[in-house]
């Protein structure tokens, strides 16, 4: 289950570079960084670590071993589902609400019993995004068809 979840992980992380080479301009007219250099150092990073990840895995013979004790399929299904739940909430209720919710549903299934410690992840995670993006680099968050109060 790990390999074919580094898997996956890595496709996603190459097409995440490849969007980034193409429809992002490293430099603006002006001269300055563009909108594709930071996504570009991110995708290229994140492939050559997942990469090395997978060539360990393959040299860990208990990496490729079926289905280990312990290894959960219902979680791995559940979240799925939770992402898939996560791009609805993100289009009708925009970054910051789906982001709590998606956070505090994936932790609860993730990290059972610690409620505490859940309840403040989901929320300063999600703020701590909003502050950095929203207000120190003015970048904006995804709009929301539905927009709330907060």
């Amino acid at each position: 289950m790990r390999l074919a979840f580094l898997l996956v992980l890595l496709a996603g992380a190459i097409f995440y570079t490849y969007v980034a080479f193409v429809d992002l301009s490293f430099m603006t007219r002006s001269g300055r960084l563009g909108p594709g250099f930071f996504p570009r150092i991110v995708g290229v990073a994140g492939v050559f670590f997942v990469g090395w990840t997978i060539l360990e895995a393959l040299r860990d013979r208990q990496a490729l071993l079926v289905d280990q004790a312990g290894q959960r399929w219902s979680d791995a299904v559940l979240l799925i589902a939770l992402a898939i739940g996560y791009a609805v909430l993100l289009r009708l209720f925009g970054g910051f609400p789906a982001t709590v919710v998606y956070l505090a549903l994936a932790l609860s299934i993730l990290n059972r019993g610690r409620y505490l410690q859940n309840g403040i992840l989901a929320l300063a995670i999600p703020s701590g995004v909003y502050l950095l993006f929203d207000q120190f680099l003015n970048a904006n968050m995804p709009p929301a068809l539905f927009d709330l109060t907060f």
